[in-house]
């Protein structure tokens, strides 16, 4: 009884609100509805109108990142200014020219150091390391690995910060003898017009590998100590694969440090450029894979005055015009950083054509708009479109011995790099497909990459009479296989959003500090330029932006998987700044960019010692 008395009154006080809350509720379903409605009308009218600004979420941008600690902000400025005077300049060059003018040439196909004397170039560069920059070889440690590839480490202060890698390569392309006389200046002069500093590796990476010693070298001069570690990294032969540098290199940092011991590498590979009126800094975040296609076909041979309708090199040109007449195709896909490089550049390019700025947005939620911009665009520019599906070059031919001699055998290798979507196994399984139906054509056998595809019994069987006594057979052989055993999968793709982002919000903001304060000498880091300051015309016209992005080749860090997943591809320079064509052969790197590559390693080494994000 009293438990009734009790309950009654309660839940009837509990009820009577609940019903006035489903009458509210019931009243504001119609405004949620039309507020819905305008919702959805606003974001398709904001697809639909190429003015709308994404930039806020597409493609977001970090400020610029100065040193603010008391210990570095001085010393960052004064720094700055050093580089604009002509003690340092004359020491800058001087440092570049001088290693410039080693010419330690990689080759393909070397035996390992030690058994071939073109390695010994590499000890000149030593030598010339250990005389050039004294305090570094009096401050930090070093470790040679495989002969000739360098570590460097100079221990900071506070060992529960994780240490980054600072890498480049020694050696250079090599140079044709026959085609010194056609360059500009000689190949390792290392000659300066008072504008440009000429040679071979002058880019390629001569300026980075020197930047970053003459930046340790001057702070170790001032007595500035790091709180991270910082270890340098430099292969030997990185222009012929990294099979002997980077690949010991890769191991022996892995056995000292750790499995992802680093907090971030940064490596050579892609600058800064303008595009459609805007400043692009791309950092390469990923990596295409890469494989080598060894195609051969075997025939009899015998004398040439009795030749076959096709000879052995004959089957091979066929094959390879097979190959050519289908190319990979390009396909763009939405996770990736082709089409993340191309949001990028639809959100913030001040110049971009209206109706590509347009098909990009709108290919976020469509198919026909991807591939319209796939069609309009990848496909009409020759590096995209290599960047987003994988390719194919037929780069070596070799076959026969004599002009009267049937040739038994012919090869040619098939380099691809590898879409970053697809495998080296998708990619022999295409090339497979590619010939099967030829090579049955020709009544050629087939064995592709250990497995019988066209077996000498498919002709025995389908061609042999029930009448006749004697068995068809093949007219010869083809292998498929892969060459050099160097092929190599997709790179694991650097994050650049999300909770595992900070160290690429870091890089992206040394480079924004880099450009700007570059660009405005005397401005102080109290008074930083951001892309909105009015400080000059140039600094606004030309305000720079980070996007994901990614090269056609590969560097050193395809052996530096493990030990981060924080890879950095970049060079701080304008891209294009070497200079090439077909009658003179010219390579170099105006001074002031190599200056900018300095400011660039000591901007990012004094914030990197401030991080504590990562």
């Amino acid at each position: 009884m009293d438990s009734k008395v009790s309950e009654s009154p309660s839940n009837w006080v509990m009820t009577r609100p609940r019903s006035r809350y489903h009458l509210y509720a019931l009243l504001l379903i119609p405004c949620l509805l039309l507020g819905s409605l305008a919702g959805h009308r606003r974001y398709y009218y904001a697809i639909s109108n190429p003015d709308i600004d994404f930039s806020a979420s597409s493609c977001a941008q970090v400020d610029a990142l100065y040193p603010q600690s008391s210990k570095n902000t001085d010393l960052w400025e004064e720094f700055g200014q050093m580089l604009g005077t002509d003690e340092f300049k004359e020491l800058a060059i001087g440092k570049l020219s001088g290693l410039i003018q080693i010419p330690s040439e990689s080759y393909d196909n070397m035996p390992p150091p030690g058994q071939d004397p073109r390695w010994e170039t590499m000890g000149l560069v030593h030598d010339y390391l250990a005389a050039e920059f004294p305090l570094i070889n009096k401050t930090l440690s070093l470790a040679k690995v495989n002969t000739y590839g360098l570590i460097y480490e100079w221990t900071g202060t506070n060992s529960s910060l994780k240490p980054y890698i600072l890498a480049a390569h020694q050696d250079v392309v090599p140079v044709n003898p026959e085609t010194v006389s056609t360059w500009t200046h000689p190949p390792y002069s290392g000659f300066f017009d008072g504008e440009n500093i000429w040679g071979r590796g002058a880019s390629d990476d001569k300026a980075s590998l020197t930047a970053i010693m003459l930046t340790l070298e001057t702070l170790i001069e001032k007595e500035w100590t790091p709180e991270r570690t910082i270890v340098l990294a430099f292969g030997f032969d990185e222009e012929a694969s990294g099979i002997y540098g980077a690949k010991y290199l890769g191991k022996a940092l892995e056995e000292t440090y750790g499995r992802d011991a680093f907090a971030f590498i940064v490596d050579e590979g892609g600058g800064f450029k303008d595009v459609y009126g805007t400043i692009f800094a791309t950092p390469g975040v990923a990596e295409k894979g890469h494989a080598d296609i060894k195609l051969e076909v075997t025939s009899p041979g015998g004398h040439s005055s009795v030749p076959p309708v096709h000879t052995t090199i004959g089957y091979l040109a066929s094959l390879i015009t097979e190959f050519e007449k289908n190319p990979y195709p390009v396909e763009l896909a939405r996770d990736t950083v082709p089409y993340d490089n191309l949001v990028c550049m639809a959100a913030h390019s001040r110049d971009i054509p209206h109706s590509l700025k347009r098909a990009i947005f709108r290919s976020g939620h469509s198919n026909a708009a991807l591939h319209r911009v796939e069609k309009d665009f990848v496909l009409q520019d020759k590096f995209y479109s290599s960047l987003v599906g994988t390719t194919q070059a037929v780069d070596i031919v070799s076959g026969g011995v004599k002009s009267n001699a049937l040739p038994e055998s012919a090869f040619a290798i098939i380099n691809h790099r590898i879409n970053t979507l697809s495998s080296v196994n998708e990619t022999a399984a295409r090339d497979t497909q590619t010939i099967t139906s030829l090579a049955q054509s020709l009544g050629l056998t087939l064995k592709a990459f250990g497995e019988d595809v066209i077996p000498e019994s498919f002709y025995t069987t389908s061609h042999c009479s029930s009448q006749s006594s004697s068995a068809s057979s093949s007219k010869g052989h083809i292998e498929l296989s892969l060459a050099f055993n160097h092929e190599l999968e997709p790179a694991p793709r650097t994050p650049t959003s999300g909770k595992e982002s900070k160290p690429w919000d870091f890089l992206s903001g040394t480079i924004k500090a880099t450009y700007y304060s570059h660009r405005a000498q005397g401005i102080k880091a109290e008074t930083t330029v951001t892309e909105g300051d009015d400080v000059n015309s140039d600094v606004e016209e030309k305000k720079i932006i980070v996007s994901p992005g990614m090269s056609t080749g590969n560097t050193d860090t395809k052996y530096y998987w493990n030990l981060t997943r924080h890879i950095f591809r970049y060079n701080h320079k304008k891209r294009g700044v070497w200079k090439r064509d077909c009658n003179r052969r010219a390579y170099d790197i105006p001074l002031d960019h190599y200056l900018e590559i300095i400011r660039f390693f000591t901007t990012l080494i004094m914030n990197a010692d401030e991080a504590e994000v990562f």
